[in-house]
């Protein structure tokens, strides 16, 4: 398949209202800043959005959005293979910033670190613990580093992540209930 088409975050900006927007970050993420305009539809929730989304393109071109571009692309390969055809922002939000564009923080919101520093933390910190175990208790400790060094390799080949949709998962990423419903709602006018 393809890769998505990428818009250029100062592209992005010159048209902002013509997007429909969409950020497939965990709601922790997106409540941490998004861009304006953008509905929060997690990646893991996407496959049930389609029909919502594809009734959304209908009225302007989607452009999809997360941390960093890899996970945008996997929502547009998912988009793509249900007819919805849809852009990826390159870089995602790091990018957006970092060209000095502003992004919406709802009022009260706390901040989130993003998915890929969670991954690096835990993956990390449990490479050190298995290295310390081994060290302290037992030498097969060891295999528990060797276990995470095999999945980072496994997540870069694939370009997927088992540990980040674990993460994804806790109640810090998922800071107040399922908005999904309202989301599509407001997709849908």
């Amino acid at each position: 398949m393809p890769a998505p088409t990428a818009v250029h975050p100062t592209h992005a900006a010159s048209r902002l209202e013509d997007y429909i927007i969409i950020d497939v970050r965990t709601p922790g993420e997106y409540s941490s800043g998004h861009l304006p305009g953008a509905h929060n539809i997690p990646l893991d929730q996407l496959p049930g959005a389609v029909p919502s989304v594809r009734d959304a393109a209908g009225r302007g071109d989607v452009l999809v959005v997360c941390a960093s571009g890899a996970r945008s692309a996997q929502a547009c390969a998912t988009l793509a293979e249900h007819g919805v055809d849809a852009a990826t922002l390159t870089g995602g939000t790091q990018a957006w910033t970092q060209h000095g564009h502003d992004v919406h923080r709802p009022e009260g919101a706390r901040a989130t670190w993003g998915m890929e520093r969670q991954v690096r933390l835990a993956a990390g910190s449990m490479v050190l613990l298995g290295l310390l175990l081994a060290l302290v208790i037992h030498p097969a400790f060891a295999l528990l580093s060797a276990g995470i060094a095999g999945g980072l390799v496994f997540s870069a080949v694939t370009d997927t992540c088992g540990m980040a949709a674990v993460l994804a998962k806790l109640p810090h990423n998922r800071p107040r209930g399922s908005d999904l419903r309202a989301t599509l709602k407001a997709l849908e006018g």
